[in-house]
């Protein structure tokens, strides 16, 4: 019998990351571009097929053995059966941004926000302000026939759906009921009576400052419909923000140096953009009663009332009116199991009840100053914990240069106790990135390790990783991959989008690399049982903003995950945990009634020494050990 005479497995903060980090530094190219990766194994990359060569894949839901990646030129359906030779399924050409996408049963459904979609999912952008065929809201298909989807509805509002979240109501058989998040400016009364621009004090019915609530008959999903615009930004102030980076600031005052036009966006200094610029210049002229080139007069009459032309833009938007805090959300992670969502909505996190799913009601609400854009949330396993991201810059900047503050672009760790939110720890990639690769927290899932809190995240051209955060104070990157920027030259957006678990596999939507496949391996942060334990755990479905609770069904694999998990936390001493790994081993080689026999002595024993050294995870293991026993 082999003895071990002191431990393996050491604590997560002891253990040493590689030095220098191989993720900087790296070659550029497309398909090409060198890579870096550490305790994970990239088993395939697969580019987008022809049609969708050059556009941008954003999110990804999961059905069955099919991967659904969300696209702006439409959706890709991929057969994962084999992680290793993805296989295209279907490319529905059908255009909208972001064209997010979710699952449920036989319905999938997709965003539209932007100004390009049409009605019939055709490929001629309408090009009116006004247009009866635009699609600005939620498409909803019929994948009965995963291979030929039928679009069969579609649910009109009046901000359009930047993103949505599926919710499954644990008391309601015959219904699911969609939140959508739309960011956009409303749309004209003209072309979608009921929407209105005006502030809430003004309009009690202003599209701003609510979400939408879409109730979907499962027996017929075309009658889906808006049951509820709840207002659930109710008397949140103005958030506090940071000014730019180093670099920013270095800029725009050589930006300014040369004559360009700086503007505040609510405190945030920007360079106008040249269009934005020939626009105002344009209106000076023509209120002048002039015609032709602006002279330096009109530069001169823009740099004064610059003020007055971004408080138009900012009312448009709908956004900082009257010290108001956030008028929408851009994510809302909802965990119908445990009655709660996480909202991320640009200046503030929320924590709601969904109890009652056509009325959320917000619990709590949080701000930082060292946040800029609230993207998305993650909730832990047992709901005792909330990360939200920030997607400062708005996904395509370079935002973890090595002069960018770790805090800014980040992730923030919440514990929730009581109802309340009360803030922990940052959390961010460390490998800093070249001011060439757009790079900032972006989506991602738990990854069901028992006994911990791991998650899988992607930052677009920051690459993916993946971190423990089951100390929320002390969060721990575990592995990562990464590769070097799209171009040396010029900023070209790309990298992942996003990146879950499902059913043993990590999968990874490249903007424009297409689909990555990755598992993960045994490691000093992650052993082999862990992983067969969480490999263990399978679902029907997955889908973005959507949380489900972990169920690890009893087996050696998991009693073997917990007895190494005592040791990596010093929890027993190494003759009891030679004990413990003793006992599993004979039992599992045992049978029938000598079987049950022997796991439930060695459940006792684990009990008792639970009850003098008050650990749960002791607690779990006993547990584990009686379940197997009852199934044997």
């Amino acid at each position: 019998m082999q003895q071990f005479d002191s431990p393996s497995l050491v604590p997560l903060t002891e253990v040493q990351a590689p030095y220098p980090d191989p993720r900087v530094g790296l070659k550029a190219g497309l398909f090409d571009a060198e890579e870096a990766i550490w305790n994970m194994r990239l088993i395939s990359t697969t580019p987008p097929p022809e049609d969708f060569l050059g556009s941008t894949a954003t999110d990804l839901a999961f059905k069955g053995n099919y991967a659904i990646q969300g696209d702006y030129n439409g959706f890709m359906v991929w057969d994962i059966s084999d992680p290793a030779n993805p296989v295209l399924v279907v490319e529905y050409l059908c255009p909208a941004s972001q064209s997010d996408v979710s699952v449920y049963g036989d319905l999938l459904f997709v965003s539209g926000e932007g100004l390009e979609g049409r009605l019939d999912c055709g490929t001629d952008a309408p090009r009116t302000a006004v247009s009866e065929v635009r699609l600005r809201g939620i498409r909803i298909f019929d994948i009965s026939d995963i291979s030929n989807p039928k679009y069969i509805a579609n649910v009109q509002t009046c901000r359009g759906s930047h993103t949505h979240s599926v919710l499954v109501d644990p008391n309601d058989a015959e219904n699911i009921y969609v939140y959508v998040s739309g960011s956009a400016p409303v749309r004209p009364e003209d072309e979608l009576p009921g929407c209105s621009s005006a502030m809430p004090d003004d309009d009690p019915d202003s599209a701003l400052f609510r979400i939408e609530v879409i109730k979907v008959p499962l027996a017929n999903p075309e009658q889906a419909a808006i049951v509820n615009s709840p207002r659930i930004f109710e008397d949140l102030t103005a958030p506090p923000v940071h000014g730019p980076a180093p670099e920013e600031l270095a800029a725009i005052e050589r930006a300014r140096e040369r004559g360009a036009f700086v503007g505040d966006f609510n405190g945030q200094l920007r360079v106008l953009n040249n269009g934005m610029v020939r626009r105002y210049l344009a209106r000076i002229v023509e209120e002048r009663g002039g015609t032709g080139t602006p002279v330096a007069a009109d530069s001169a009459a823009l740099r004064e009332r610059l003020p007055e032309f971004i408080d138009e833009i900012m009312s448009l938007r709908g956004r900082g009116q009257h010290g108001r805090g956030p008028n929408q959300c851009h994510d809302i992670t909802l965990y119908p199991e445990l009655g709660i969502a996480g909202g991320a909505c640009e200046g503030y996190g929320l924590l709601l009840d969904i109890t009652d799913p056509a009325n959320p009601v917000r619990i709590d609400a949080v701000a930082d100053s060292n946040f800029a854009y609230w993207h998305s949330a993650t909730f832990n396993n047992d709901g005792t914990t909330v990360i939200f991201t920030d997607e400062w810059g708005g996904g395509t900047q370079p935002k973890c240069r090595a002069t960018d503050p770790l805090e800014w672009g980040a992730n923030a760790i919440y514990s929730i106790r009581d109802g309340k939110m009360e803030f922990q720890s940052y959390f961010k990639m460390p490998a800093p990135q070249t001011s060439m690769e757009n790079c900032v927290a972006h989506n991602g899932s738990l990854i069901p390790i028992p006994g911990r809190d791991i998650m899988v995240q992607s930052w677009y051209q920051g690459g993916i990783n993946i971190f423990d955060f089951t100390d929320p104070a002390n969060p721990v990157e575990i592995a990562y991959h990464d590769r070097g920027p799209i171009s040396m030259q010029t900023l070209e957006t790309g990298g992942s989008w996003s990146v879950y678990w499902y059913n043993g596999v990590l999968v990874s939507s490249e903007i424009y690399r297409g689909l990555d496949i990755y598992e993960v391996v045994p490691s000093e942060f992650i052993t082999e049982n862990e992983i067969a334990a969480a490999n263990t755990v399978t679902m029907d479905y997955f889908n973005p903003q959507g949380q489900p609770k972990f169920v690890w069904p009893a087996s050696y694999a998991l009693a073997r995950a917990y007895a190494d998990q005592l040791e990596r936390n010093r929890e027993a001493d190494m003759p009891t945990l030679q004990m413990i790994r003793s006992g599993i081993s004979e039992a599992e080689l045992a049978s029938g009634s000598e079987k049950s026999r022997l796991l439930n002595q060695l459940a006792a024993e684990v009990e008792n020494m639970a009850a003098s050294a008050n650990s749960k995870k002791m607690s779990r293991l006993a547990n584990t050990l009686k379940e197997l026993a009852t199934a044997s």
